[in-house]
């Protein structure tokens, strides 16, 4: 796969709750990498939610998920997105678009994006295996004490049966 020149944008942010962090953001990562460059993902942090795992959790397991990957940074994200990318120096915003619905709020999402910051957003579109998998669907199969691991990578995997082997 061709790298964008570096005329063009050369770091991606690709930011989300990743609450938790499964095997389609990992896709999403990857083909990012081979399109920019580097990439920061941005775990957001909304205070109003209470999450499955902390944003602190969330890092660590976005961190371990990654190990390995050149070119790759995670940090937390307070605000909006788009600050975030900022502060980090990207030049582009990374969104996964899985169906129709996602498309039509990721569209709006990136209007507004380019209108606060200047911004333009990629949208792609995960592997076929990852299309169906969203960090809702697996929060509810390990609430009910279903195995989750083949939507996850192995240190998520293993932070989600520690949790839910909790009394």
């Amino acid at each position: 796969m061709r790298k964008i020149t570096d005329a063009m944008a050369s770091h991606a942010f690709f930011a989300g709750s990743f609450d938790p962090f499964t095997l389609g953001h990992l896709d999403l990562v990857r083909r990012s990498l081979a399109l920019f460059g580097r990439v920061t993902v941005g775990v957001a942090h909304d205070p109003a939610k209470r999450g499955h795992f902390s944003v602190i959790e969330r890092i660590e397991l976005a961190r371990a998920s990654l190990a390995g990957l050149s070119g790759v940074a995670v940090v937390e994200v307070a605000g909006l997105a788009v600050a975030g990318a900022r502060a980090a120096g990207a030049d582009v915003l990374v969104r996964g678009v899985r169906s129709g619905t996602d498309f039509d709020y990721e569209i709006a999402m990136a209007r507004t994006n380019r209108d606060l910051s200047g911004l333009d957003t990629v949208l792609l579109v995960p592997e076929g295996e990852y299309a169906h998998v969203s960090s809702t669907l697996v929060r509810q199969i390990a609430a009910h004490g279903g195995d989750a691991s083949r939507f996850v990578p192995p240190p998520v995997a293993a932070a989600l049966a520690r949790k839910e082997s909790r009394p």
